[in-house]
């Protein structure tokens, strides 16, 4: 397993449209993707999931991947994060 933590830009956080972004990258990649804020971990591949952790603008969350291509998946992730997500 490979982790890092990232904080959210987003201004309005991973409301709807940044959470189904998210959720259709993390669906691409083999290994499991698992966002983790504060004692909740979420599975970043369900869109309500994400959605459920109530992540927002200034958040500090745990990306962790696990798997077949953990390493790529964890880059992948965290990049799309720190990108911004189409926002």
């Amino acid at each position: 397993m490979v982790s890092k933590q990232v904080k959210i830009t987003n201004k309005t956080g991973l409301h709807l449209r940044p959470a189904g972004v998210l959720s259709k990258i993390a669906g691409g990649c083999k290994s499991s993707v698992i966002l983790v804020k504060g004692d909740k971990r979420v599975n970043a591949k369900s869109v309500l999931n994400v959605m459920s952790a109530q992540i927002n603008v200034g958040d500090e969350i745990v990306v962790e991947c696990e798997g077949e291509n953990e390493a790529d998946d964890l880059q992948t992730i965290v990049e799309a994060i720190q990108s911004g997500l189409g926002e």
